[in-house]
């Protein structure tokens, strides 16, 4: 039997992007957000989520990404605290499309020739088979590597030493 990951699909900016469902703790509906003063622009600011103080980062911040403007029916996606060194975060997406089990095979890794700024924080592009009518065509997932991009954010010049450790409500 081939190997298989399982990611969460969302869209931002008009793309499909994805991260392992194991880096994911919930997906909860878009909610006020409280901004923090001073805070690095890669952080929308805070939600209170069932008591538990939650920093909201900016995706098109943190990889310069297109989009970021507020819709409707936006979700959060809240990573497990493992993902940021014990931290409570979550990504603002503009929406969830499914949780899907990919076969390896489905997967293009990025080779190391080719690097960039972004390049560095995908894990692969997933082909995801469609059919349309009798045309059968694959659409493109890009695989975020979330754990290196919450892990990276100190190292970029957008935030202070570590990253997890000078977010709001963390110190």
């Amino acid at each position: 039997m081939a190997a298989t990951i399982d990611v969460v699909e969302f869209e931002f900016g008009g793309e499909r992007y994805a991260l392992d469902i194991n880096l994911a703790r919930e997906i909860v509906e878009m909610m006020p957000i409280t901004p923090i003063p001073r805070a690095p622009p890669f952080i929308s600011g805070v939600i209170n989520l069932r008591g538990e103080i939650t920093n909201i980062m900016n995706l098109n911040t943190l990889l310069g990404l297109n989009g970021g403007e507020i819709r409707q029916n936006q979700k959060i996606i809240v990573l497990v605290p493992e993902a940021a060194k014990g931290n409570n975060v979550g990504i603002i997406v503009d929406d969830v499309s499914s949780v899907r089990q990919v076969p390896e095979a489905d997967i293009e890794h990025i080779g190391a020739g080719i690097s960039s700024d972004f390049s560095q924080f995908v894990k692969g592009i997933i082909k995801i088979p469609v059919e349309e009518g009798e045309t059968k065509k694959k659409d493109l997932v890009i695989w975020l590597d979330m754990e290196k991009v919450l892990s990276r954010l100190g190292n970029n010049g957008q935030g202070s030493g570590d990253a997890a450790g000078s977010m709001p409500g963390t110190e």
